[in-house]
């Protein structure tokens, strides 16, 4: 994840400081799950996010809850860059390691990678010349293919090569406080 998060901010340098900023998400990095950006000005009304949510958790209920997420995302902004209502698209990749809803309470999680394809829709407003924020959700297409394992040995608790599943969902949101370079 070092080197992930190492090469969004490369890409923050690399570009124009005057309208790139870096981004938290809070509601996720209070509950254990840190997310981090890096937005910057493609021009007028475009702007480019890239970020990384990260979790690494051994054990929650007994299962692990392991996952890197890691987004590309290119925003219309209605208004102007930085202010006001904006839809994006983005495409995603992750990897995980947890236990889906349908087997909470169970001796089984799941290990695996997914694709993401979707649009995002959010609001940015300035409460200093430094600081904004910045409220987004967003959703669109999942497909990803995992195998099935026991928590107790490890072992595969089924035989196909790969599982595949695929879903319309929302997977993207929350909170994020910006801090422009």
């Amino acid at each position: 994840m070092k080197k992930i998060i190492l090469l969004v901010v490369l890409l923050a340098v690399s570009t124009s400081f005057a309208q790139t900023y870096v981004k938290f998400n809070a509601p996720t990095t209070l509950l254990g799950v840190p997310q981090v950006g890096v937005e910057t000005s493609l021009g007028k009304n475009l702007t480019f996010q890239g970020d990384v949510l990260g979790s690494y958790w051994e054990s929650i209920n007994g299962a692990p809850f392991k996952t890197l997420m890691v987004f590309a995302e290119v925003r219309y902004h209605f208004n102007e860059n930085y202010k006001g209502l904006y839809v994006g698209g983005h495409v995603g990749g992750a990897v995980f390691e947890i236990q889906k809803w349908n087997y909470l309470n169970s001796d089984k999680y799941q290990t695996g990678e997914a694709y993401f394809l979707g649009v995002s829709v959010g609001y940015q407003f300035q409460i200093s010349e430094k600081w904004m924020i910045d409220m987004f959700i967003g959703g669109g297409n999942q497909q990803a293919h995992y195998k099935g394992r026991y928590i107790s040995n490890d072992q595969p608790y089924e035989f196909a090569k790969y599982n595949k599943s695929g879903e319309w969902l929302p997977y993207r949101g929350g909170i994020m406080f910006c801090y422009k370079l």
